[in-house]
């Protein structure tokens, strides 16, 4: 067998197992938290930064569109889990924050959540795991020097 279809089966087998993490995932947030994957993923990335972010910073976190970020933010924001804040020096501009009542939303959910990936890739000495992670974090960094690469 040839290296290149060696690696073609690498990347079906990570695409699958990743699609079914992500499911399993959604669900456990859906049952036992009432929320998606989408507002956990903002609410971590605002919980990284506990000044807040741009929503244009935060879509570009996200990789997702401004309308996808404004949204969330917008249901977040109603249910008293974040808030948003003006920007100084740009009277346009405003940032969102997790609120304290978001902080220990998200501390709950984080712990399911670490919970959840841990029985799930159990199988995995810890040794394992950060080898693997390791090695894909190198790969996600040669694909984001060609994204630059290729955007210039």
């Amino acid at each position: 067998m040839t290296t290149s279809k060696d690696r073609l089966r690498l990347w079906l087998r990570l695409l699958k197992v990743t699609r079914g993490i992500e499911a399993r995932l959604r669900d456990a947030l859906r049952r036992e938290f009432e929320t998606t994957l989408p507002r956990f993923d903002m609410m971590a990335a605002l919980s990284r930064h506990p000044e807040g972010l741009k929503m244009s910073a935060l879509s570009g976190v996200l990789r997702v569109s401004n309308g996808n970020v404004t949204g969330i933010a917008d249901r977040l924001t109603a249910e008293g889990l974040a808030e948003r804040v003006p920007v100084p020096g740009d009277r346009r501009a405003m940032m969102v924050r997790l609120t304290d009542a978001g902080v220990a939303e998200f501390t709950r959910q984080a712990q399911a959540h670490e919970g959840w990936i841990d029985d799930m890739l159990g199988d995995f000495s810890a040794d394992e795991a950060r080898t693997l992670a390791t090695r894909l974090m190198r790969l996600a960094e040669t694909q984001d020097k060609e994204e630059m690469t290729n955007a210039l």
